[in-house]
């Protein structure tokens, strides 16, 4: 049996980095984020036992639950970046995020059940309310979380397209430049949103005329179709859909000259492959408790105005099951990646075909999730053929998020 990374020539050291593309910057948003609220925990507390404020003193002391909330998720992130060569993390670190995304779900759900258990209480058995320090307390903390799920949510991006990761959607597969007498000349397959076209457009040179232009693809299987063009101002759009997949040879005529393009299928995951959960837990904290506070505002303004003081706990309740639903989701998708469970079922679908389609077996496959935007495979082939772990690699490289591959062939008279 060999092992390699997918598409990449056989080595027994390789590295087994599997973080994020955004784990450095995720990093720093965090502790920039935790910064703002021990700074606004020290402020509430501090000012609620100078002017006598308990109720400024108790949201301090929730300030600091928050706090050390996204402490957790912080130092998971740190943690993970400092050992991601450490050779005792078999698969790496990147499931590192995902396990303090779990432990932030639990403490979420506790903090659902405290905020349920309180609020039914005070149905039964209310309290007074002091309206003139329970309301502004409250949108202070509604302006803190906005600012901090601000600070989390800015300057990244959810999904991107490079080496190992997957792209959760995106906007045209390989481009390609042809060099004409002419000039250059782009072709590209565009879906930005809409149905696969191809798009051809002029780089240097004349325009292109789309009576004299048409592109006709050969598949593998020598399927052949011819796509003739219209003129959207500045660039030729094809009137035809592309049907999936975009592997096969592009014969673009132009004039009297025709240039061969190959176009290869990059399959990417789908789903969330490529989230990261950590910050994802870090962001539901922040929103979890915005929530809270908009709920709680409501319910003061309607107690204060027509004397509903059921009004605040009834609040409470909603606030709880609104953090309670948000934290469900959260364990389910981190507790099934902690399992390894399949990240991708259309995917290991994919993969069953692609080794198969040439009248091999594939006899065992396993596909689990290394980290954001990378996933593990092990397949096990069964052959007649002549063939070795390379060449099931060869056919396997068009699947980027593979980022470490297992190959056993077991040939088979």
């Amino acid at each position: 049996m060999i092992e390699s990374k997918a598409g990449a020539p056989p080595s027994p050291f390789h590295r087994h980095v599997f973080l994020g593309e955004e784990h450095e910057r995720s990093e720093r948003k965090t502790w920039a984020v935790i910064w703002l609220c021990g700074a606004m925990m020290i402020a509430e507390i501090v000012g609620g036992l100078l002017f006598g404020s308990i109720a400024l003193v108790a949201d301090g002391l929730h300030m600091s639950t928050h706090a050390g909330a996204l402490l957790l998720a912080a130092l998971a992130y740190t943690y993970a970046r400092k050992h991601a060569d450490d050779a005792d993390f078999t698969f790496g670190t990147g499931k590192l995020g995902d396990l303090a995304g779990f432990a932030s779900a639990i403490i979420l759900a506790m903090i659902a059940l405290l905020i349920g258990y309180e609020s039914v209480s005070r149905i039964f058995t209310p309290v007074p309310i002091h309206f003139a320090e329970a309301i502004p307390i409250a949108c202070l903390g509604l302006v803190v979380n906005v600012a901090s799920a601000w600070l989390l949510s800015s300057g990244g991006h959810h999904h991107g397209h490079s080496h190992g990761r997957p792209r959760e959607g995106h906007d045209q597969d390989e481009a390609h430049h042809i060099k004409t007498a002419a000039g250059e000349i782009l072709l590209e397959v565009f879906e930005d949103g809409v149905p696969p076209r191809f798009r051809l457009r002029a780089e240097t040179g004349p325009t292109i005329s789309a009576r004299t232009t048409s592109v006709e693809t050969v598949r593998r299987d020598g399927t052949r179709q011819v796509f003739v063009f219209r003129d959207h101002g500045g660039y030729l759009e094809s009137s035809d859909e592309i049907p999936e997949p975009h592997a096969f040879t592009a014969q673009v005529r132009i004039g009297q000259q025709t240039y061969p393009v190959v176009f290869e299928e990059h399959e990417h995951a789908h789903g969330a492959t490529g989230r990261d959960n950590n910050m994802r837990a870090a962001v539901i904290h922040v929103m979890a408790d915005a929530a809270v506070s908009v709920f709680v505002i409501v319910g003061l303004l309607f107690a204060r105005a027509f004397g509903w003081l059921w009004m605040d706990p009834l609040a409470g309740i909603v606030g709880a099951c609104v953090i309670a639903s948000w934290s469900y989701g959260l364990i389910r998708d981190t507790g099934s990646i902690l399992l390894d469970m399949n990240p991708d079922r259309n995917m290991a679908n994919n993969l069953r075909q692609a080794v198969e389609r040439e009248g091999d077996q594939l006899a065992d496959l396993h596909l689990w999730r290394l980290g954001p935007g990378h996933l593990g495979a092990i397949i096990s082939v069964v052959t007649k053929q002549e063939r070795e772990a390379d060449y099931y690699r060869a056919q396997l490289v068009r699947f980027p998020s593979l980022s470490h591959l297992t190959v056993e062939v077991l040939h088979r008279s």
